[in-house]
């Protein structure tokens, strides 16, 4: 590796990070574990397992229902994230931030409240074609409970969106274009801000899928204008099972409650129920109090890095794998976008990517293979999946030259 690499490297000081992720200490299959699944979940470090463990330890009670110590400091650690959500997103207000299990909750409930309430049969639901499963199936849901129509903006051979066919999709039965900020397989970033400016010139509503793009790089809702976006704890160092769906307050006033029970409730007689005010009203139930603990830590470990300085990191060790890949013989990478995140996905000539997969294990990489939850993506690509690299922010670049290193080997053994 040339010096100006390692001197890129050492401003970022990925070693001193590395240290702060205990996961990463560790041999798979008698090799170092390099771990490039991070499109998936992405490792923890000790500053979130201890905020995790110090609720259970310290802090253990139900929120907003007790008036005892312990319940007094759970609630102020699980509304204290909510307010670190407002501020890392730049949401104008803690009432538009919801609190769900993940992204896919977070649409869910979008197209259970906000759907079912607005849309009608004929309506249109206009996605992207390289949408997460968890971008398609809530509206396939719907087209065959209520009739909605799902339509797909394309893609172009660079894996770029074709928005010249924005002219020919959207109609005056468009209600709501839903549309993924980074993709999770082409590693595009899509100019959301212009899509949104163009819907919201003919009064369509605009949700976008940042469960890649909030971990990676600054994203700021005001300045976007979106009307929802949702993104997963898990991605960005945190806990499993916490997400947030943020919406523009007077949306969220409008639209009905997606879950009963208790806590979202403002009263409840024999006769009917009336509802909390926002955000509760959407948070039925106790909620993952130690996810809240976990997000908190997660969002004071990002912001201490610079979600810009992970971003220019990242942009780099992406460009410096994406190129070193591109001189192995067989290789074929998909998605070919100048604006990019970190996952590439790719395919060795007369190599599944299963058995692909299986031969880096062996030498300790852990890398993605398969249809990566995006099979109308792979049809549009002609595959039946691909593998995939994703890199984070504890990756190295002598990491990504073992992987070429890897890569070469597997040729030859196949």
């Amino acid at each position: 590796m040339n010096t100006s690499v390692i001197e890129k490297e050492s401003i970022f000081d990925v070693e001193k990070i590395r240290q702060d992720f205990p996961i990463l200490d560790q041999q798979v299959h008698n090799k170092p574990l390099i771990y490039l699944d991070n499109g998936a979940t992405t490792q923890k470090p000790t500053q979130v397992i201890e905020a995790i463990s110090s609720y259970y330890l310290n802090s253990n009670a139900n929120v907003h229902r007790g008036l005892h110590e312990l319940a007094e400091r759970a609630t102020e650690g699980y509304e204290n994230c909510r307010k670190k959500v407002t501020s890392f997103i730049n949401a104008p207000s803690e009432r538009s931030i919801v609190f769900t299990r993940g992204t896919t909750e977070s649409i869910n409930l979008v197209a259970n409240s906000w759907g079912r309430k607005y849309l009608k049969e004929g309506d249109e639901v206009l996605l992207t074609e390289m949408e997460h499963h968890s971008n398609i199936v809530p509206w396939h849901l719907l087209a065959e409970q209520i009739g909605i129509v799902v339509k797909f903006i394309p893609i172009n051979s660079d894996g770029t969106l074709d928005l010249d066919s924005l002219d020919e999709l959207i109609s005056t039965k468009t209600k709501l274009i839903s549309v993924t900020h980074m993709s999770n397989v082409l590693g595009t970033i899509n100019p959301v801000k212009k899509i949104i400016e163009r819907a919201h010139q003919q009064n369509i509503k605009v949700l976008i899928d940042a469960a890649q793009s909030v971990p990676n790089m600054p994203v700021d809702v005001q300045n976007m204008d979106c009307d929802f976006l949702a993104f997963s704890s898990h991605k960005m160092v945190g806990p499993t099972g916490m997400g947030v769906l943020f919406a523009k307050e007077d949306i969220l006033e409008e639209m009905p409650p997606f879950f009963g029970g208790g806590e979202m409730i403002s009263s409840v007689t024999k006769a009917g129920s009336s509802w909390a005010g926002l955000p509760y009203k959407f948070e039925a139930g106790t909620p993952n109090i130690a996810g809240a603990f976990g997000l908190s830590g997660a969002i004071d470990y990002l912001e201490k890095i610079g979600m810009d300085n992970i971003q220019s990191y990242k942009t780099r060790l992406t460009h410096y794998a994406i190129d070193a890949m591109q001189r192995v013989p067989g290789m074929q990478i998909y998605g070919k976008a100048r604006d990019r995140g970190s996952a590439v996905s790719f395919n060795l000539e007369g190599i599944h990517p299963f058995d692909l997969a299986q031969f880096l294990d062996q030498n300790g990489i852990a890398i993605r293979a398969g249809h990566h939850c995006a099979q109308p993506l792979m049809e549009s690509l002609g595959v039946n999946g691909t593998a995939r690299a994703s890199f984070y922010i504890y990756n190295t670049f002598q990491e990504v030259d073992i992987f070429i290193e890897k890569l070469k080997k597997a040729t030859d053994f196949f």
